[in-house]
């Protein structure tokens, strides 16, 4: 799987990124098959952008892979509503490895590891620290949680006007 979104920002503190100078997009959403299910594959800056993690849910998708490395500031925010978000749009199970500590130039990453339901619910939430984390799923939570909240089923395309195709 080839990144598809780059992470292109100047934030407030000084910090800047530019992924673009190093890498190029990938061009296509990638869903593998796995031993026990369907796995939808992103990272990091992607899953600000829920129109793809549908994309692999609607193509068949039970489960996401977003390994991430969030700046403490952006994860204490973000990182647990966006991985539960995502799990809930996509009625799929979200693993979501991330990077923690404090790195050679002076980042600090937020950690976190988390492994979230279909319904949205935390199940496994690694922390601050390092270390491996661990959770058993029940894939049938999948059908579930989508036979409970259809949105895959109903959903609509829109046209750049905001009109139902």
């Amino acid at each position: 799987y080839d990144k598809i979104h780059m992470f292109d920002v100047d934030l407030e503190n000084g910090e800047s990124y530019r992924e673009s100078k190093s890498y190029e997009p990938g061009t296509r959403a990638v869903v593998a098959d796995t031993p026990w299910g369907k796995l939808g594959l992103t990272i990091c800056y992607d899953i600000r952008f829920p129109h793809l993690h549908r994309s692999l849910a609607q193509a068949g998708a039970v489960m996401i892979a977003i390994p991430a490395s969030f700046t403490r500031p952006t994860g204490r925010a973000h990182w647990h509503v966006l991985m539960r978000a995502r799990a809930i749009e996509t009625g799929c199970f979200v693993f979501a490895p991330a990077q923690t500590g404090e790195h050679m130039d002076g980042r600090k990453t937020y950690g976190h590891s988390l492994v979230v339901d279909p319904w949205g619910e935390v199940i496994a939430d690694g922390g601050e620290d390092t270390g491996i984390v661990l959770a058993e799923i029940d894939l049938a939570a999948v059908d579930k949680a989508r036979a409970k909240v259809p949105s895959l089923t109903h959903d609509r395309p829109f046209d750049g006007a905001g009109t139902p195709n």
